[in-house]
């Protein structure tokens, strides 16, 4: 290490450090701390005592919205953006590796969406459905179908609003397995043809294992930007909201420190989920690390 004194520059650049995580940590801070607020307190410092009392609350009901229904709706949607984005990332990476006339043009359609505004996706997802339903309709009175006259409306947490999801976890996955598959050596694949091994089996037994913390981070981004979504869920989702837009709406109907007590427990899921992912990466390493060493 150098005994050179420390410069003017480098106490500048830590002041300007330590006020770039302040400005990005302080906000989840300040409502982690006022989630803990005592019953008589209020969304704003000082605080007025010191206790759980809101997360009993919060445990009880909101009262104005079903917050656990949202959240079981928030976390389906997730699951299944998740597995999805899974699923179609790697077997596009999988196609990617092989060239084919107008691959340039797709993988340009395929990443377009990031950048559309999300409202403006949303709002041609929630108006494409408008239309189908329409349509839908007209039919219903062109030909007398009871059937058709109760549908009610395609709109929902399994139609419009996994599209709208996809349409934003995909082409991070896709960009991630790219970038992986970039790096992969074919080499693997080539020794397990040569053990005998099928197509099916080479991709279960040696490019899966490979790839496997890929896909878990892969994962991890397509959960934690499905739970998070707000913009491209706003117009998709149909009659039910999910969790984040029924916390947007009660800021302006709650005026307790219920919606800190709220926000502090879909922030600690949210982590949940990260630290899992990061344990179920460093598993599979040592797992593959440990073949390796008995092989």
């Amino acid at each position: 290490m150098s005994d050179r004194p420390r410069g003017i520059g480098f106490y500048g650049l830590a002041l300007f450090f330590a006020l770039f995580v302040l400005f990005l940590y302080g906000p989840t801070l300040t409502i982690l701390v006022l989630s803990f607020q005592g019953p008589e307190g209020g969304l704003t410092f000082p605080m007025n005592g010191v206790s759980t009392h809101w997360f009993a609350k919060l445990w009880e009901g909101a009262g104005v919205v079903d917050i656990w229904a949202a959240l079981a709706r928030s976390l389906r949607l997730g699951l299944a953006v998740m597995l999805l984005t899974v699923v179609i990332a790697f077997f596009a990476g999988l196609a990617f590796r092989k060239h084919f006339r107008g691959e340039g043009g797709l993988f340009v359609l395929a990443i377009a969406s990031l950048i559309v505004p999300s409202i403006v996706v949303s709002l041609g997802i929630g108006l494409e459905f408008r239309l189908i339903d329409e349509a839908i309709n007209a039919m219903a009175s062109a030909t007398g179908w009871e059937w058709l006259q109760d549908h009610g409306t395609l709109m929902g947490l399994s139609t419009s609003a996994l599209g709208a999801h996809l349409t934003w976890t995909l082409p991070f996955g896709l960009l991630i397995m790219f970038a992986v598959f970039n790096r992969f050596d074919p080499a693997y694949e080539e020794a397990a043809r040569d053990l005998g091994a099928s197509g099916a089996q080479t991709l279960r037994h040696a490019v899966v294992p490979i790839l496997a913390p890929s896909l878990v981070g892969v994962a991890l981004f397509g959960f934690t930007l499905s739970f998070d979504e707000l913009a491209r869920t706003s117009q998709a989702i149909g009659g039910r909201n999910t969790l984040p837009l029924e916390l947007q709406g009660l800021t302006t109907t709650v005026t307790t420190p219920e919606i800190y007590a709220l926000g502090t427990l879909t922030t600690g899921m949210s982590l949940v989920v990260i630290a899992s992912a990061l344990c179920a990466v460093l598993w599979l390493q040592r797992r593959r690390a440990r073949r390796g060493l008995l092989a």
